[in-house]
């Protein structure tokens, strides 16, 4: 990391997180409303032949503001690990004793520091995701509706802990798309500055880093993308769970008359998952209890052999192709806003940095 501190790795990491969420977002809410359980009720006409454009993209930026919140910690926190883990791994990786290779291997090194980057940083962005995808599937047609992500932070104003009940979901897909990704990337990255080395073409300025880790962080990331697509889908399928639940725990799990009236009149309180959520100290109890469970009734195995059941092995792969087109574009921007960050914020100080030290 020489050239850099904390800091400007924080700074790098939140101002590429910042860019890409404004100039994607549109495509991750196509997404997400096509991978939904209820697409065809909500986006397609009455005889479900054809799409119903005015609803599927009216308010595509809805929920961008948790998500704006929390990326911009989340992603300096991501890439502070990755360059942590990946320096001490480097650091305490013995050489083999009949070669020159290390014990282990590059690509096995950067899987491993990308891993555990990705379970810090999902700690603190499952909230957002949460809200996000929820809020992305708001109908925000009606008449003085109120703001999707309003909306959405209502249904855990009692218990807010529930919102991270959808960690090992979020976590379950980003792990083995962020390994995948980043052993890729570094190596496509390598191979276009040899390219350019053995041409006599490298010119060494800021413009081209960028783009050279923008190509190299996009193709590895639509490749990732397209093979983890129906990882994808199950958990927005658990993620969206909560449109299920919310009419489901307004029925009264147990008692009579007066009171199970009152509870099926009120509005239930439903977690991330569509579960009821108790208030008070059995609620704080019980989230805490909770938090590190999988997040839906329904195994993720369950989902998606429904999927199946459903719409046939391509149901696992509704929104692939959106996915990697706007995974592209997202990793093209966010590794290569990231890089070029890093050299100015160095260069900005009088200091030089090594493109081998940052990724």
């Amino acid at each position: 990391m020489a050239g850099n501190t904390n800091t400007d790795i924080l700074l790098a990491g939140a101002f590429a997180a910042f860019t890409v969420d404004l100039l994607v977002y549109p495509l991750d809410t196509l997404k997400t409303r096509m991978q939904s359980q209820d697409y065809s009720r909500l986006y397609l006409n009455a005889s479900k032949t054809a799409i119903n454009k005015p609803a599927l993209f009216r308010g595509l930026y809805q929920g961008i503001g948790s998500v704006i919140i929390a990326t911009l910690p989340s992603s300096g926190a991501f890439f502070t690990t990755y360059e942590g883990v990946k320096s001490l791994l480097a650091a305490h990786n013995p050489t083999l004793s009949n070669s020159s290779s290390p014990l282990l291997p590059q690509p096995l090194v950067h899987s491993a520091a990308s891993s555990v980057a990705e379970l810090v940083s999902c700690a603190i962005l499952t909230p957002a995701e949460v809200i996000k995808q929820n809020a992305q599937m708001v109908d925000a047609s009606a008449a003085n509706a109120t703001n999707a992500t309003l909306q959405t932070l209502a249904r855990f104003r009692s218990n807010p802990l529930a919102l991270w009940r959808g960690y090992t979901a979020l976590a379950g897909r980003n792990l083995p798309f962020t390994a995948l990704q980043f052993p890729m990337f570094e190596r496509l990255k390598e191979g276009l500055r040899k390219h350019r080395d053995d041409r006599g073409t490298r010119t060494g300025t800021l413009l081209e880093s960028g783009v050279i880790t923008a190509l190299s962080a996009g193709s590895a990331g639509a490749v990732a993308a397209v093979v983890t697509t129906p990882v994808d889908v199950v958990k927005t399928r658990i993620m969206l769970a909560a449109a299920e639940g919310a009419t489901e725990a307004q029925t009264p799990q147990s008692g009579s008359g007066a009171e199970g009236a009152k509870a099926t009149g009120s509005k239930g309180m439903v977690d991330a998952m569509g579960k009821s959520i108790k208030s008070g100290k059995a609620g704080i109890a019980d989230a805490l209890g909770n938090a590190s469970k999988p997040s839906s009734r329904k195994s993720s195995f369950a989902i998606g052999r429904e999927i199946v059941q459903e719409h046939g092995f391509k149901g696992l792969w509704r929104g692939g192709a959106l996915r990697a087109v706007w995974t592209m574009i997202g990793s093209g921007l966010y590794l290569g806003v990231y890089e070029s960050g890093r050299i100015y914020l160095a260069r900005r100080r009088g200091g030089e940095i090594d493109e081998k030290d940052i990724f």
